[in-house]
This record gives structure tokens, C-alpha cells and sequence, in this order.
């Protein structure tokens, strides 16, 4: 029986809270703000009602401290460089209003590029890049976070502001020059949060959040020395709320023990992501235990979760119970999930739930409850999805079946099937998604449209992409896509060991929200999945169309994965789908197949020492489903958004004929890393910028070319955008491409 508490300081919490609107209500808004559909003030309104409505329900869900200023119109990195004028001027000199110069920093305009987005740490949600430079004057140029903390005092509701921290803000920074560090700008930055955390004492916030989830990940001695320099000074702040810093996402490590030694009253630890064998004293701070996990839809053992809280009573002077990192990555809401096989929906919990068990666990700590009370703590859960036949192929598994045959070998059988000029063009997969296709999948669904009339629908999309395409000059084609809603979903409907959602949308970025579907157990393909719409497709053509697969490291990043195996074993029963697929493409005369990975980086462990064994397998797991294709099909991938630069070896044994990679808002940064790496295949250092709305020029993609044969022998070089179209519109995607097929050429006539 653990011995009873008092309420702890902060009590129970969570540290952030989905953001998007249970019906997606920020992004709808944000969107018809963008097509002039509604004003400032509408889009406003939106945003305060879907604030009021989360702090309102977290408080009367009954936690003790509920987090303010976690919203954002786009991305909460962005909002904290708006927050301390960090916005490169070049979207100060469009003269916009305060609201659209933001909004162009994220999404570009015509003489004014986007800032660079890349992926947050090792999750599937985006973050805009900060552009930081010796001529950056760091100020508190902004009130959001005071604005926030008053609107819901107005309510009724005291907050704990949530900010970026100051060292993880300056980590995830660029430099706009080199040899210039952004820690650099560290002195300057803390006296802009000092003025901030007055400003906030003033209003009467008791407690400010500090994230810093930078030092889950590997960090060097003067980025340590940089947190402990931060939180000595901000904690000697006179006047200033009590100071909570958190670094979920994995194990602080060292950062744990400076933490420590500072001033601020309070400490979370991700205690979902690492285990904390052992913690320094600190029984002169809180320890705000993160048990819940954020990041994934499992219900909670509340057994095992009590019993790692209250480990921690004796080594902290209070113990607080929270979710293991914002809430963000979930969705709202498992009760409108009412389509869900009942032995899957009775093992989730999403944000609502989630916050139940919180609240449950913290009233168990406080009242000295031990984990075996009778009211349903521990009740059986029923067990995942198995498949005998699945688990003994992947158990027969050898070396042999993840390698395909040389290269140069391929290449040469490839070169005689497909016969590509050098800078061969292409798309990635998808094209725009009209209201027509979102349409006639809706009235599928709603069963007002029967599956003949799909198809034909469908097919009439696809011949006319094909025809566009043909008519562009597009070397190889695609089909489009047009019958998937998502790149991930899409397959998760055709495999057992899946389940898939209604209305559980996550923010991916900006606008961007996606359903990941639930892996519930052992996976298998019951028939093929792309054959139809690829072999369609390409008898519409004499030029070569590829066949669009999804690789099985981004299909198990982009859904929520089940937690009682390995993740190895769960990628290798995908793979062997996928490889089942591939063979039936190439029995209907697809000479090019696309398996995506965008998020094979996105996977990587934050710390060095967990590296290897995941790139050993997420590589294994490619090289599994794709090596069973014949010599002249060739392999393509793709990868987006993250910083490919750290894991180019392991791109490299993927052993893809092609890799298409994310270069356009990154200036071709990519080349450095393939001239020195000596990467030997097929790339494509996208040129179109796909998540800008602005049209790059003809000129700018042959400037961007001309880079890129500079560092790529041009018979291995492609030419693409950065990533698929789907959220495109053909306005922008028609004139885009022309301008790409027309630099392709123009570059191609001054090759020897």
C-alpha cells in the first residue's frame, strides 16, 4: 500500500492537447481563410471557440494544471519564431498583415520561399525550420502566450502557459550563413523569455511549461553546458511563475542531472519512452511522471503505471501524474468510433480517454491506492489478431531473401527494358485530389454510389492524368491515385491485422491531417491491392507507368503501431505483403514499382546508441519486399522531409535502382551528402517545392538542375517535385510541371 499524499503541487496534467478540432474544425477554417472564404476575424473566432472548448473540457474532465498556449494556426516552432521576431525579413518585405506574413513563412509566396519543414524529432508531425543568423535580433516581438493565458482566465480557467524552450528552440534552428551558431544567439534569446515569464507572473500564471525535447536526443557538451546556462538564468528570474520543464520523447540522460542542479521548481520524464533504472535526488522539485503514453492509442496498464509514479516517491520532494509527451500525436475522441470491432476498440484509449486515465491514476497516487483496486483496473483485454502462416514465413526467412542482384547488372537490364533518356522526368504518385474524386469516394462510402460507377469515375480520372501527363512530356508516368484517400490508409483497408478509423484525424502539418489506421496484429495481404489501377493505367500508355507502393517502415510510422512485439517482426510480416504485391505487378508488365519510405528517418532513435538495430532492420524490411523483383523492373523510393544527410548510408543499402529525395526548400543540401557519401544509384533531388503553393520558375528549376549535375553523373539523375501532388491544385501543379519537363530539356541539350 504506497503511503498517503497530499495534492501535489501541479497534480494531475497533460503536457499539450490535440489542436486541430474534433471535426477538424481549424483546419476547414484555415483552409477557406486561404481561398477567401472567410476573413481574419472569422478564422479568428474559430480558433478562440476551439481553445475556450479544450480547456473547458480538460477541466472538467478534473485534472489539477491544463496547458494553454499549445494552439497554432500552423506549427508551434513557427509561432515561437514569430513569438521572438525570428521571421527572415523576406516575409516582412510582402507587407502583409501580421496573420498572413506568418502564414507565408510556412507556406510561401511567389518571390518569398517557404521556410524548410522538416519532421519533429522522431514523429510524424512537421515543423517549419527557424532561419537564425548573426543579423537576427531576438526580442519579444509577440504576446501570444499572455493573450492565450488571459482569454481562458476570462473563463474561469487557470493555464499553464506551454513554450518552446529556449535551447531546444535554437537546436532545431538553421543557420542562414555558414559558420554561424545559433547558440550564439542563447543570451539574447533568454532576456526575451525573462521579459516573457513576467509578463506572464504579472497576469498571475503560477506555473510556465518549458519543452525541451532536444535533449532526448544525443547532445554535445556545449549544448549541455547551453541548458544548464538557461535554466540557471531563468530560474533566477525575480518575478516569475514556478517553471516546469519537460523532454519527453525518450531518456534525458545527462540533461536529467543538470536539470537538476537549476533553480526551476519542476521536472517531466517521459516514462514511456525510457525507464529511469535510476534518477538524481531531487526532493526539492516536482517530478511530474509521464506514464500515459502520448503517442500511441493503447489503453494504459494502470498497474505498471501507478508502480513507475510511485517508484519515484522518496527521490522527488512531490510526484505529479501526466501523459508521457503532448497529446498531440493522438487523435480526440475513441467514443464516435463506433465502427470499430469491438476486441480492437476495447484495447484503445485516444486524448479524451487518455486524460480519464490520468486523472485516475493521480487520484490512486495521492490517496496511497495501490495498483490492486477492484473497479476494472485490470481487466483482461482481449488479444491480438494471429496468424500461424504469417509467423512461420517470417520465421523462415534468410539473408537470401533481402538481396537482389548487383546493381550495374540491373541497371544494364533496366536501360534495355525501359530505354529513359538521361534527366528522366516524373511525378512521385499522386496528383491533385478534386472535389469530384473526394466526392465520388464519399458517395461509395455512403453507399449513393455503387462500385461500378466508382470505378468508372475513377478510371476516367486516371485516363486523363495519363493524357496530361503525355501531353506535359513527362518521361514516366503514374496513374495518380485518385482512388486512395491516403498513402497509408489506403493499404491499411486491404490487410488483415488492421483496423481503420472514422474521425480519428492527427495534425501532420499546417492543414495536413491524416487517420493513422491501428496495427491490431499479425498482418497479411488476402489479395493484391494495386494491380487493377496500375495495369489500367498503363495500358493507356506506351511509356512506362509505375506501380505505387507504400514501404512497410513508413506504413508502420504513419499508424499506430501494437506494442506487444517488436517492431522488426510487425515490418517484416508488412514486407512480405508487399513483396507479394510486387510480384503480381510484374506479372501484369509493370516495369517500375515505387515503394515509398518517406519516414525511414522519421523512425530513426534519437539516441546514437539505438541506431544501428533499427536501421538494420527498417533496412532489412525494404530490401525484404523488394527483393524478389526481377533484374530489369526497377525499384524506386522516395523520401521526404527530414535530414537525409545523417542516415545517407543506410539509403544507400536500401539498394533502390532509384531514390527520390526532398531537396527544393533545403537548396539541394542533399548533394554534399550524396557527392561524399559516393553514392553509386538513380536519385532525384526534388526541384518543385509541392508543400508551397508558388510555381517555381523554368529558370529556377534549371538553376537547381544544373546544381544537381554537378554532384550526380546526369544518366543516374532525375528530375521530380519533393513529393506527391495530392494537396495541390491544378492551377499551380500544370504550370509547375511544364516549367520542370522544359529545365529537364534545356539542361539535357548542354550535356556531352
Amino acid at each position: 500500500m504506497l503511503a498517503r499524499r497530499e495534492l501535489v503541487t501541479i497534480g494531475t496534467t497533460v503536457l499539450g492537447y490535440p489542436r486541430i478540432g474534433p471535426r477538424r474544425e481549424l483546419k476547414r477554417a484555415v483552409e477557406r481563410y486561404w481561398a477567401a472564404k472567410i476573413d481574419a476575424p472569422d478564422l479568428q473566432e474559430v480558433a478562440r471557440d476551439l481553445r475556450a472548448r479544450t480547456w473547458t473540457e480538460l477541466r472538467d474532465a478534473g485534472l489539477d494544471s491544463i496547458p494553454s498556449n499549445t494552439f497554432s494556426f500552423y506549427d508551434h516552432v513557427l509561432d515561437t519564431a514569430e513569438l521572438f521576431g525570428a521571421i527572415p525579413r523576406r516575409f516582412h518585405d510582402l507587407d502583409l498583415s501580421p496573420l498572413n506574413t506568418y502564414l507565408a513563412a510556412a507556406r510561401g509566396r511567389d518571390s518569398a520561399p517557404a521556410l524548410e519543414m522538416t519532421k519533429w524529432f522522431d514523429t510524424n508531425y512537421h515543423y517549419l525550420v527557424p532561419e537564425l543568423g548573426p543579423d537576427t535580433s531576438l526580442r519579444l516581438a509577440g504576446d501570444k502566450p499572455v493573450v492565450e493565458y488571459h482569454e481562458a482566465r476570462e473563463l474561469g480557467i487557470e493555464t499553464r502557459p506551454v513554450l518552446l524552450g529556449p535551447v531546444t528552440f535554437l537546436l532545431l534552428s538553421k543557420p542562414d550563413q555558414n559558420g554561424f551558431d545559433p547558440l550564439d544567439l542563447l543570451d539574447d534569446l533568454l532576456a526575451a523569455y525573462a521579459e516573457l515569464l513576467g509578463r506572464l507572473h504579472a497576469e498571475g500564471a503560477e506555473w510556465v511549461q518549458l519543452d525541451e525535447p532536444a535533449f532526448a536526443a544525443d547532445r554535445t557538451d556545449a549544448e549541455l553546458a547551453a541548458l544548464g546556462r538557461a535554466y540557471d538564468l531563468l530560474g533566477a528570474v525575480p518575478e516569475r511563475p514556478k517553471l516546469l520543464v519537460t523532454g519527453y520523447y525518450g531518456d534525458l540522460g545527462s540533461a536529467l542531472e543538470i536539470l537538476a542542479t537549476t533553480p526551476v521548481e519542476a521536472i517531466a520524464l517521459d516514462l514511456v519512452s525510457a525507464s529511469y533504472d535510476t534518477v538524481p535526488a531531487l526532493r526539492e522539485k516536482t517530478v511530474v511522471a509521464g506514464v500515459v503514453d502520448g503517442r500511441n492509442v493503447w489503453r494504459t496498464d494502470l498497474r505498471a503505471a501507478l508502480a513507475k509514479a510511485a517508484a519515484l516517491i522518496g527521490s522527488a520532494g512531490e510526484v505529479a501524474v501526466s501523459t508521457s509527451s503532448t497529446l498531440l500525436h493522438v487523435p480526440y475522441d475513441l467514443d464516435v468510433e463506433t465502427r470499430l470491432e469491438p476486441e480492437v476498440r476495447a484495447r484503445l484509449a485516444f486524448a479524451r480517454q487518455k486524460v480519464a486515465e490520468v486523472v485516475r491514476l493521480g487520484a490512486a497516487l495521492n490517496k496511497g491506492v495501490d495498483g490492486a483496486w477492484a473497479d476494472g483496473a485490470a481487466e483482461e483485454l482481449p488479444a491480438p489478431l494471429h496468424n500461424d502462416e504469417v509467423r512461420a514465413r517470417v520465421a523462415a526467412l534468410t539473408e537470401a531473401d533481402r538481396v537482389r542482384p548487383l546493381y550495374a547488372d540491373r541497371a544494364a537490364a533496366q536501360q534495355r527494358r525501359l530505354n529513359l533518356p538521361p534527366l528522366a522526368t516524373t511525378t512521385i504518385g499522386s496528383f491533385p485530389q478534386t472535389t469530384e474524386i473526394r466526392t465520388a469516394r464519399a458517395e461509395l462510402r455512403n453507399e449513393t454510389l455503387d462500385e461500378g460507377g466508382y470505378l468508372k469515375r475513377m478510371r476516367d480520372e486516371i485516363a486523363r492524368v495519363i493524357a496530361l501527363q503525355e501531353e506535359i512530356g513527362l518521361d514516366v508516368l503514374v496513374h495518380g491515385e485518385p482512388e486512395r484517400n491516403d498513402m497509408v490508409q489506403y493499404f491499411a483497408d486491404f490487410l488483415d491485422g488492421f483496423a481503420s478509423t472514422e474521425f480519428a484525424w492527427v495534425q501532420s502539418y499546417g492543414s495536413r491531417c491524416v487517420r493513422p489506421p491501428i496495427i491490431h496484429g499479425d498482418v497479411s495481404r488476402p489479395k493484391p491491392m494495386t494491380v487493377d489501377w496500375a495495369s489500367y493505367a498503363q495500358s493507356l500508355s506506351v511509356k512506362p507507368v509505375k506501380g505505387m507502393l507504400t514501404g512497410p517502415v513508413t506504413i508502420l510510422a504513419w499508424s499506430f503501431v501494437r506494442d506487444d512485439q517488436p517492431l522488426a517482426d510487425t515490418a517484416a510480416q508488412v514486407a512480405l505483403a508487399l513483396r507479394d504485391e510486387i510480384a503480381d505487378l510484374e506479372a501484369a508488365g509493370i516495369s517500375i514499382v515505387q515503394v515509398d519510405e518517406p519516414a525511414l528517418r522519421e523512425l530513426l532513435p534519437l539516441r546514437t546508441v539505438d541506431q544501428a538495430s533499427y536501421l538494420e532492420w527498417s533496412v532489412g524490411a525494404f530490401r525484404l519486399a523488394t527483393a524478389g523483383a526481377v533484374p530489369s523492373t526497377q525499384i524506386h523510393t522516395h523520401l521526404c522531409y527530414s535530414e537525409f544527410g545523417e542516415v545517407i548510408n543506410a539509403i544507400d543499402d536500401l539498394d533502390a535502382d532509384v531514390t527520390t529525395i526532398e531537396a527544393a526548400r533545403s537548396k539541394m543540401e542533399i548533394l554534399t551528402d550524396l557527392r561524399t557519401s559516393g553514392f553509386g544509384r538513380g536519385v532525384g533531388p526534388g526541384v518543385y517545392d509541392i508543400h508551397s503553393p508558388r510555381v517555381p520558375g523554368e529558370d529556377e528549376v534549371t538553376s537547381l538542375l544544373t546544381a544537381a549535375v554537378d554532384a550526380v553523373p546526369a544518366a543516374r539523375l532525375w528530375v521530380n517535385p519533393d513529393c506527391g501532388l495530392k494537396t495541390r491544385g491544378y492551377a499551380e501543379v500544370e504550370p509547375a510541371l511544364r516549367n520542370l519537363v522544359a529545365a529537364a530539356r534545356r539542361v539535357r541539350a548542354t550535356l556531352p
